[in-house]
């Protein structure tokens, strides 16, 4: 009896240890960042401040990668294009890249312009706020990662400057226009993600997989798809993936995109036709020819968050930092190389650590995904960013890409459900034939295009009887369709979290400046 309850101990143990593992990585990578600003800043005023910023910041960035970056591989992995290994090694290479080539050399002491700095004349009151969003937002991460929810960091980080803020200088210090466009983002991002998704989805499907010959029209029509996605990817890349070291004006950026296209375009026109006619004419074969334009949507995104989103982990720490070696409050902040590498290097961690979680949770668990759903939740991830931009509109990128796969698993209910009532007016029209025959029509359905299952139906109508399901019983069909493509339990989940994001984090930030605040008096 005892060795037996020896074993169930051990069998405990081991499955804590990669658990235990993530968490002793983790710390290592934070108490080496308390080593070497100990080393660099102990001896300056408020340096032990920094110190402690800078271990903040590490937390945030590690949070920033666990969460937020599944959104841009997700969809890749879920579909099967690339490997839950290779997606992280892709990811943790590209965000690198782009905070320490993209990120540049300075940025927003105050996030969004959501707080008056004019209002804060202390500069220890601001690196106290500054303290306690930075870590409110990296708390909150924290927490939604656990409850497998992907949240915008972004939201976080207002939420944390906003209660900070707050609490420092009351509520006339918030900017309530902006918080309310920020507000509007919540419905904006998802909505605008998902109906490009959908939209981009239904194109494929009405240009590719609803024709007879699959493989004709994916030699045709692929290497356009691919073009249109350069086209995409170049513009957002140019407009935000490089603003920080190269800002250009929006026609610009179109035009230089649309060069790479065209020659993108040439160069696989041909590629894509030798492998098509190798492949058999199903849908199976088709999604092939998505998987390498997945993979380099993955890294483009990967690349265009580094340089965009890394400011969410060392932006405050990177005010801090200025704040403490300069002496007062200043709109923007240089980023040294050091805060920008706590930003980069704990990202790329964070992710290799707790990413799977997140990247399953989008990739999988919302809605079932293949290559082409795939490549259409990134395109609607580039093209809605660059349209908001343009437009104005406050968006979130990961709003933008969780709207996006709810979008594809939306429209695969509509679809499916539609087709199901197609083939029940099929079987209704043809009561009393023999199954043979019916099956005949069915099996002649399946196999049409979308335009000769028009007519085949428009033909049925013609003889019309009465139909065996009643409405109830449609409705039930429908609600079954529901239920088996898109989870209802993950909606609601994600939905409520995005929408507790920023009083949350701001109700924590709060609390954490006046604890700050009672500390250092």
């Amino acid at each position: 009896m005892e060795l037996k309850n020896i074993n169930q101990i051990e069998t405990a143990a081991q499955s804590g240890r990669p658990e235990l593992f993530r968490l002793g990585i983790g710390l290592l990578f934070i108490i080496l960042i308390m080593m070497f600003t100990g080393y660099e800043f102990t001896e300056i005023h408020n340096g032990l401040m920094l110190v402690a910023a800078a271990m903040i910041g590490g937390y945030m960035a590690l949070n920033i990668g666990a969460n937020d970056v599944a959104n841009n591989v997700g969809p890749a992995v879920g579909s099967r294009a690339l490997t839950m290994t290779g997606a992280i090694l892709i990811a943790a290479i590209f965000e690198a890249l782009g905070a320490l080539v993209a990120g540049g050399d300075v940025v927003s002491t105050i996030k969004k312009g959501i707080i008056d700095p004019a209002l804060i004349n202390d500069t220890d009151m601001f690196i106290w706020i500054m303290m306690a969003a930075l870590l409110a937002g990296a708390i909150w991460l924290n927490i939604a990662t656990a409850l497998g929810a992907p949240v915008s960091t972004t939201h976080s980080i207002v939420g944390g400057v906003l209660g900070a803020g707050i609490a420092a200088g009351g509520l006339g210090i918030a900017n309530w226009p902006k918080m309310g466009t920020i507000a509007a983002s919540w419905v904006i991002s998802p909505v605008l993600g998902g109906i490009i998704a959908a939209a981009f989805l239904y194109l494929i499907k009405r240009t590719i997989t609803y024709r007879s010959d699959m493989i004709a029209a994916s030699s045709r029509m692929v290497p356009i798809l691919i073009g249109v996605m350069a086209w995409a990817f170049s513009t957002y890349l140019i407009l935000k993936g490089l603003k920080k070291i190269w800002k250009t004006d929006f026609l610009i950026a179109l035009g230089i995109g649309l060069v790479i296209a065209v020659a993108i375009y040439v160069i696989v026109k041909p590629m894509i036709a030798r492998q098509a006619n190798k492949l058999s004419n199903e849908k199976a074969s088709v999604n092939q020819l998505f998987i390498l334009p997945l993979i380099c949507a993955a890294a483009l995104l990967s690349f265009a968050h580094g340089a965009n989103d890394v400011a969410n982990a060392v932006g405050p720490l990177a005010a801090i930092n200025d704040a403490i070696i300069h002496g007062g409050i200043a709109k923007k902040a240089a980023i040294p190389l050091w805060v920008m590498m706590v930003g980069a290097i704990g990202i790329a961690i964070g992710l290799a650590l707790y990413g799977p979680k997140l990247i399953r949770t989008v990739g999988s668990e919302i809605t079932e995904l293949d290559q082409i759903r795939a490549f259409s939740i990134a395109m609607a991830a580039a093209i809605t960013v660059i349209i908001a931009t343009q437009l104005g509109l406050p968006v979130s990128s990961t709003h933008i890409a969780v709207g996006a796969v709810f979008g594809v698993g939306f429209l695969r209910e509509f679809i499916k459900a539609s087709y199901a009532r197609m083939i029940e007016d099929i079987k209704d029209h043809h009561a009393g034939a023999d199954h043979e025959v019916v099956e005949a029509f069915l099996n002649d359905f399946r196999r049409a295009s979308v335009d000769e299952k028009g007519r085949m139906l428009a033909e049925l109508k013609k003889h019309k009887t009465e139909a065996e399901l009643t409405k109830k019983e449609r409705k039930g069909l429908k609600k079954i369709y529901h239920k088996e493509l898109v989870k209802r339990s993950a909606l609601m989940k994600i939905a409520a979290t995005w929408v507790i994001t920023v009083p949350a984090s701001g109700l924590m930030a709060a609390m954490l400046f006046f604890t700050i605040r009672g500390m250092m008096l």
